[in-house]
């Protein structure tokens, strides 16, 4: 499961002896969630089997890793014991801030749906979801994952009511839904999400996401917060300028079919399994702003934007609204919508890797804790991974020695 990129990673005696480690550490981290002490060992046996090599990790491959004659324990952890799984995402978040720190990291915020039969599984419905990419019977989780410059990992998660599930108190009931919970949609769970780690005084600098996350209360919050954003946006959003010397009103569409040749500027957003993920990209600066000079950790000019992403081959348009510091360069920008590959990466790896999507509980609490164990994993092993493969040192330029001045030769 561990990824060794670099040279200098540690031999596979210190990455066992490291996994091992990690694994203790955990556990007693998640201890004080669990009232017995028989609840915390299958607590723990449930996360080793969630870390374990069994590609399905259902219920009964659980059990059998665990030596269990059946799969009562590994369902009792989700349904029947008594903790609190949002309790367990704040242990994961604070977990993985300990490890993957970094002031100029991106929370990246995006939805992914679990394929469902039946309708007693909480929030199921028929709906998108673009991990099919149709409409199915399914259930959709709103997450956060936290990207840096040393790994990335899920730090919250939220799973979305439809209104035929709010509108239906007896479902609801049957479900264990808690009765202050109601009818939110994604953007406001995401902004939940946010608020959250905003207030848990999470080191983050940006937030990135696609069209569902792009407008409204998202990018009030994060202008009051002051943090910047590349937010995805439809083709048909309109974006206006003020104050500048050119300029530019309209859909976004619109605006960027009258963009000159030499406005687009051929730029990576990140490294892809096949090379760079090359595109030529397009940055308008439509506005600059003040910010309330109360926040001392961010005072001065902040610039609103559009970004434009242009496919090199068949020329298909994407684009962005963004806020960030008045002079960042368009090169950041990219950057950061670039890191959004990360939680897709994310969502692939803790569905193949850690059973994302195995849960077998139908109750809300069900949901939360088995998604919440998995967040445990993951974060887990993108930490050893972190530890076992350190970045190579900085590349410095070598200083070479002053030439000696010339002396007279002596005879």
């Amino acid at each position: 499961m561990i990824r060794m990129s670099w040279t200098r990673a540690a031999s596979i005696e210190e990455t066992l002896a490291l996994w091992a480690a990690s694994l203790r550490e955990v556990k007693q981290r998640i201890r004080p969630l669990f009232t017995q002490e028989r609840v915390a060992t299958n607590a723990g046996l449930f996360l080793k089997g969630l870390l374990g090599d069994e590609q399905r990790k259902t219920g009964w491959m659980r059990a059998e890793a665990a030596g269990d004659p059946g799969p009562w324990r590994q369902q009792a952890i989700l349904g029947r014991g008594d903790w609190d799984a949002d309790a367990l995402r704040d242990i994961v978040r604070d977990y993985v801030i300990e490890h993957l720190a970094d002031d100029d990291a991106v929370v990246v915020i995006d939805e992914t749906g679990f394929l469902k039969q039946g309708k007693s599984s909480c929030g199921v419905a028929r709906q998108y979801t673009g991990s099919a990419g149709k409409i199915t019977n399914c259930q959709i989780g709103v997450f956060a994952t936290y990207v840096s410059r040393h790994g990335h990992a899920f730090i919250d998660r939220a799973l979305y009511l439809p209104k035929e599930w709010t509108d239906d108190p007896d479902r609801l009931e049957a479900a264990y839904v808690p009765a202050d919970v109601g009818f939110a949609t994604k953007p406001k769970l995401a902004t939940k999400t946010i608020a959250r780690a905003i207030a848990a005084s999470v080191p983050f600098k940006w937030v990135a996401g696609d069209t569902v996350y792009g407008v409204g209360d998202i990018e009030q919050q994060l202008r009051r917060a002051r943090k910047g954003y590349v937010l995805g946006v439809s083709s048909s959003h309109v974006f206006r300028s003020w104050g500048k010397r050119q300029p530019v009103a309209g859909k976004a569409e619109d605006i960027a079919r009258t963009r000159r040749p030499s406005d687009w500027k051929r730029l990576s957003a990140g490294a892809g399994t096949k090379g760079p993920r090359l595109h030529d990209w397009c940055y308008l600066e439509l506005a600059d702003l003040e910010v309330d000079e109360s926040n001392t950790a961010n005072q001065g000019l902040w610039t609103r934007g559009l970004l434009i992403r242009r496919h090199i081959a068949d020329g298909d348009l994407a684009f962005f609204t963004t806020w960030c510091p008045a002079g960042t360069s368009i090169e950041t920008l990219v950057a950061v919508e670039g890191h959004r590959w990360a939680i897709e990466d994310s969502f692939e790896a803790a569905k193949n890797e850690f059973g994302l999507d195995h849960n077998e509980s139908r109750s809300w609490h069900g949901w939360h804790r088995h998604v919440s164990l998995v967040m445990l994993a993951f974060a887990m092993m993108a930490a050893i991974r972190h530890r076992a493969n350190p970045p190579p040192p900085k590349k410095t330029k070598r200083r070479h020695p002053a030439k000696a001045k010339a002396h007279p030769r002596r005879r």
